[in-house]
């Protein structure tokens, strides 16, 4: 179901909109999968480009792709992004914005708002554009830091966040039409390092130690702490902090053990000497959840969320330093989660793509100095197509889907559209 405050289309946004089940939502157009039949295979067009974060779908045809500077940042200076309209088969740039001002480095985030404009966070700035890629607006956000994009509430409402691991987050609303700050910001209890969720007009921000929310109060005009729902996932633990929050409208997914040392790889980069852990919270009870090891191994890390399949309710969670990724069923009944498969030696790292009508599962593996694409059954774990990208950097940025039997992969320095010849 598309969330109200996004433009209709099938992907309008990273992970597929604000609960970030990386599923495709109602739009129009897209295939429903790439459904690869015997005697096909998949094939990739890809080009080169300078820190590609994302591709967003617009109107039918239309793909958008992100990019941002990176050089400048090696020698304290502020880096910019771009936005380009591309050619949906042959990636080939349409038309581009302007270099958009940003800052302090980190990939940003950008979306198709319901009024049928462009929105980008990146550094400290905020940009609104018409679909012609021309800037029309933008904000310069409170704290001089790196902002991790955004997310857009089923009121129009945009609601952004600094990235911060030791002075507590601050969140600011901006209201789409004006550009401009919709209320006094908000200060988070503490830091938070993970992207934004959101259900409805309910934000949820995952700290370094707990997860919990805030509402948005109409009468109040304002962002609303909820203090009857948190829960400390860290405890007594000595896990590191969690990344992006996963909604399924029931329970909140997600991943700890996010601090590691990813250069061009997350193979081997992990930081910590515990295992990671996936975490599930209820979201009616903050008292009712569970934490899961992924495999187990030590010095485990990752830097994105789990899948959540809504249909066959299949959580998929991988731990990227040791190369381990894992399927299980979870029983809504009785709160329990089935073993279902388990990959070693497969080097998935990235936010993934899933179609939820085939079942399919689109992720990277990282494996002889290389990133591939994959496509896996989601409740079996059987590869039904492989492609080899040439990426030489491991992903762990935003995919999403085509317009056709494709999808569109970013790894940092390439663009791959893989396609089922």
């Amino acid at each position: 179901m598309r969330a109200g405050g996004y433009f209709c289309s099938p992907w309008p946004a990273e992970d597929g909109g604000p609960q970030r089940l990386q599923a495709a939502m109602d739009g129009r157009g897209a295939a429903a999968g790439l459904a690869l039949q015997a005697g096909e295979h998949l094939q990739c067009v890809t080009r080169n480009t300078l820190m590609s974060t994302m591709t967003i779908l617009g109107a039918p045809g239309e793909v958008y792709l992100m990019l941002h500077s990176a050089l400048r940042a090696q020698i304290g200076l502020p880096t910019t992004a771009c936005v380009e309209r591309i050619d949906p088969i042959s990636l080939k740039t349409i038309t581009r914005s302007p270099r958009l001002a940003g800052g302090p480095m980190w990939p940003g985030g950008m979306a198709v708002h319901r009024n049928g404009d462009l929105y980008l966070v990146y550094g400290r700035y905020l940009h609104r554009l018409n679909r012609d890629c021309k800037p029309l607006a933008q904000l310069q956000l409170p704290i001089n830091a790196a902002y991790n994009s955004f997310v857009i509430l089923d009121n129009g409402l945009i609601v952004t966040k600094n990235l911060s691991d030791t002075e507590p987050a601050r969140l600011t609303v901006v209201s789409p039409e004006t550009v401009t700050r919709a209320c006094n910001d908000v200060d988070c209890p503490e830091p938070s390092v993970a992207r934004l969720s959101a259900m409805g007009n309910t934000v949820y921000v995952v700290g370094v130690r707990s997860i919990f929310r805030y509402h948005w109060s109409e009468g109040n005009a304002t962002l609303e702490f909820d203090a009857t729902w948190r829960f400390d996932y860290i405890g007594n633990s000595s896990q590191t902090f969690g990344w992006d929050v996963v909604l399924d409208g029931h329970h909140a997914w997600f991943m700890d053990n996010g601090k590691h040392r990813y250069r061009f790889r997350m193979v081997g980069a992990g930081a910590n000497p515990t295992s990671n852990r996936l975490i599930r919270v209820s979201l009616t009870d903050a008292n009712d959840h569970h934490t899961l090891q992924v495999c187990g191994a030590g010095g485990g890390s990752v830097t994105n969320p789990p899948v959540y399949d809504l249909q066959r309710h299949i959580v998929v969670a991988y731990d990227s330093a040791n190369c381990h990724l894992r399927a299980w069923r979870f029983d809504t009944t009785d709160r329990t989660m089935k073993p279902l498969w388990h990959k070693q030696g497969f080097g998935c790292s990235s936010h993934m793509v899933l179609y939820p009508e085939t079942g399919e599962l689109v992720t990277n593996d990282y494996r002889n100095f290389g990133e591939e694409v994959v496509i896996l059954n989601i409740e079996t774990g059987a590869e039904q197509g492989r492609v080899r990208t040439g990426g030489v950097m491991q992903g762990v940025v935003f995919p999403s889907v085509g317009w056709g039997r494709d999808v569109y992969w970013s790894s940092m320095g390439r663009l791959a559209r893989v396609f089922v010849n």
